[in-house]
């Protein structure tokens, strides 16, 4: 028999040092994410879950908007309508980690260097493990990616480029190698100034792609680990001179 979702939410326990909002958000979350409250589920109304946590129903109302706001719930409209559970969407987890660290490399708090570093530590694993995995249409999709030509929207070649690390990515069949590196990749090709780059420069670019993709065509998974590495410490330089500066203060 079947649990109802407003039982399930009377049983709850929520912590008391964040708040209340959140403390609701958190306890439904859980239940989304380990199933308890399936994709499609239509939750209890705001002034039943107000009873079960407690809380106002404006505290119910804030916690639903910072769920849908990850995507998890839905509300509509409608003699059918209400709040009801949303399957969880990789692409729009990436994104929305995407556009926050957009806006933190934008700040004091994290800058260039650190999202280089932490692709530095990702990456070159991502292409041990593609070597190790890939079949062969994966393998195919990799040689394509590393063959991209240029978009002659994009001369400085930051597309093909990012996209081929995205490939990689992807290429190890771990979905949490894309949905860390991904967003990465996505701030670098939003806040670096195209212009810095000259298009000369890419060439190298091809020529370790191209070799990339070989070893991980060739199960060598050491050799594309170690490629990948020297790749992206060459890149440095070049991502340093192409990071857009924000403009300087001025007073008054």
């Amino acid at each position: 028999m079947a649990t109802d979702p407003s039982d399930r939410a009377a049983r709850l326990r929520v912590r008391r040092d964040r708040p209340a909002y959140q403390r609701v958000a958190d306890e439904l979350r859980a239940q989304i994410v380990g199933g308890l409250l399936p994709a499609g589920a239509r939750l209890p109304n705001e002034a039943e879950l107000s009873r079960s946590f407690e809380v106002s129903r404006s505290t119910v109302r804030e916690a639903l908007r910072s769920l849908a706001s990850q995507h998890l719930v839905e509300t509509r409209r409608g003699v059918q309508g209400g709040s009801f559970v949303s399957a969880p969407d990789p692409a729009r987890v990436v994104a929305a980690v995407g556009e926050s660290l957009g806006v933190l490399v934008r700040t004091p708090r994290l800058d260039l260097a650190d999202l280089l570093e932490a692709r530095l530590l990702l990456e070159p694993a991502a292409a041990r493990l593609a070597a190790q995995r890939a079949d062969a249409e994966t393998v195919e999709a990799v040689r394509v990616a590393a063959a991209a030509p240029h978009d002659p929207r994009d001369p400085s070649g930051f597309v093909p480029h990012l996209d081929f690390h995205n490939t990689i990515l992807m290429a190890t069949g771990n979905l949490m190698f894309t949905m860390m590196g991904q967003p990465v990749g996505d701030v670098l090709r939003t806040s670096l100034d195209r212009a810095a780059v000259d298009p000369a420069e890419w060439d190298a670019v091809d020529t370790d792609h191209a070799a990339i993709a070989e070893h991980i065509a060739a199960g060598e998974a050491e050799a594309a680990e170690t490629t990948m590495r020297t790749h992206l410490e060459s890149l440095r330089p070049l991502y340093e001179r192409a990071a857009r500066r924000p403009p300087p203060a001025t007073n008054g």
